[in-house]
C-alpha cells in the first residue's frame, strides 16, 4: 500500500492531508517529537521520535519507499525521500522533483549564508489559505499519479 508521509511537527496541512489520504483509502504516516493529538482513522498512524533536530527526517527517509509521497518544507529531507524514489509536497502545493531539488537546495544554502550574515533577517511570508487550496490541488493530482502508475 502507497504511503504519505507527513513532517508533521510543524505541518500546516495535517488535516488537509488526511481527508485526500482517507478519501483515496492511503495510509498516512505523522512522525513528529511529540504534541499531536492521534487521529481514530486506523490508515492514519502517529509515529513519535525521540527530540533531535533531524530525528523525524531520518525516520521518515528510512521508512520512504518508491511512489510514497512525503509532504515536508524541509528541503535536505525532500532530497533523502526523492533519492528513495518518492515524490515531494511542501505545504504550500510546491512539488520538489528530482529536476529541482538540486535549485531548492543551492537557494536554502544562500538563503541560510545570508540570514547568518544579517543581510536578510525575515522570514518566509504567512501561510495563506491560496497556499491550502494549492496544496490540496496538488496533493489530488499527486495521489491519482501515483494510483494510476501502480496499476
Amino acid at each position: 500500500m502507497l504511503e504519505i508521509y507527513i513532517d508533521a511537527d510543524a505541518c500546516p496541512v495535517k488535516e488537509e492531508t488526511i481527508r485526500v489520504a482517507l478519501r483515496h483509502n492511503m495510509k498516512v504516516i505523522m512522525v513528529c517529537d511529540g504534541g499531536i493529538r492521534p487521529h481514530p482513522s486506523p490508515l492514519v498512524e502517529l509515529v513519535i521520535v525521540p527530540s533531535g533536530a533531524d530525528a523525524a527526517d531520518d525516520w521518515i527517509a528510512e521508512h520512504i519507499e518508491h511512489g510514497d509521497i512525503a509532504i515536508t518544507n524541509d528541503i535536505p529531507l525532500a532530497d533523502r525521500c526523492i533519492k528513495a524514489g518518492g515524490r515531494v509536497l511542501r505545504p504550500n502545493g510546491q512539488a520538489l522533483t528530482e529536476d529541482a531539488i538540486g535549485m531548492a537546495l543551492a537557494t536554502r544554502d544562500l538563503m541560510t549564508d545570508l540570514r547568518e550574515a544579517g543581510t536578510i533577517t525575515g522570514g518566509p511570508r504567512p501561510f495563506s489559505k491560496q497556499d491550502r487550496s494549492q496544496f490540496l490541488n496538488v496533493l489530488e493530482t499527486t495521489v491519482q499519479a501515483v494510483k494510476r502508475e501502480c496499476v
